[in-house]
């Protein structure tokens, strides 16, 4: 039944996400949650390990999820259902794409989406954020840990406005996790 149940939750975002793999966030982190399938703190460290693995995001998080979830036939449950929406979408669109690709409501349509799916990029890095940060309303930002974390995220930004590779702002910003774990102990 858990196999059943990973592959609907899964499909659900797969069907419903317009955006890609960090317009899913939010989504995947509901139903995560909703369910009672891992601590919010596992799923973001796994979010951390998906960008420096090969491979499509919310493919490499729903396998994860799954296989968290029910073994080897959970993950490949979870991840039938989220690439299954996309892959009978495209087929659809790529058959009746010639018809309407001058069509005022497709082109409207996909103007109003790009803006959502910034909105929910955005919204996913406010729900990590808070979990990376641990900031609660009580707190002041004035851990170590924080203004590392700060400190990589400024430096990530530098790095991919200066158009530097991802997977070097992913090194980079790995070893200066590592170099603030040896310094701050």
């Amino acid at each position: 039944m858990i196999y059943l149940k990973l592959f609907i939750s899964f499909f659900k975002i797969g069907l419903f996400t317009f955006g890609g793999g960090y317009a899913m966030l939010p989504l995947i982190e509901k139903e995560v949650m909703n369910n009672k399938w891992m601590e919010l703190d596992e799923l973001v460290n796994f979010v951390a390990v998906s960008e420096s693995t090969p491979g499509p995001f919310a493919v490499n998080v729903s396998t994860y999820v799954g296989s968290v979830v029910g073994g080897v036939f959970g993950a490949i449950s979870a991840t039938l259902g989220v690439v299954l929406p996309s892959f009978i979408i495209i087929l659809l669109l790529a058959k009746c794409y010639g018809k309407f690709k001058e069509s005022k409501i497709v082109n409207g349509c996909m103007n109003g989406l790009h803006p959502a799916v910034v909105g929910l990029i955005a919204a996913a890095a406010l729900s990590i954020g808070k979990s990376v940060f641990r900031i609660s309303t009580e707190t002041i930002v004035s851990s170590s840990g924080a203004l590392t974390s700060i400190g990589i995220i400024i430096v990530a930004i530098f790095m991919l406005y200066k158009k530097s590779n991802p997977i070097w702002v992913i090194c980079v910003s790995g070893l200066i996790g590592i170099v603030s774990g040896y310094l701050l102990e």
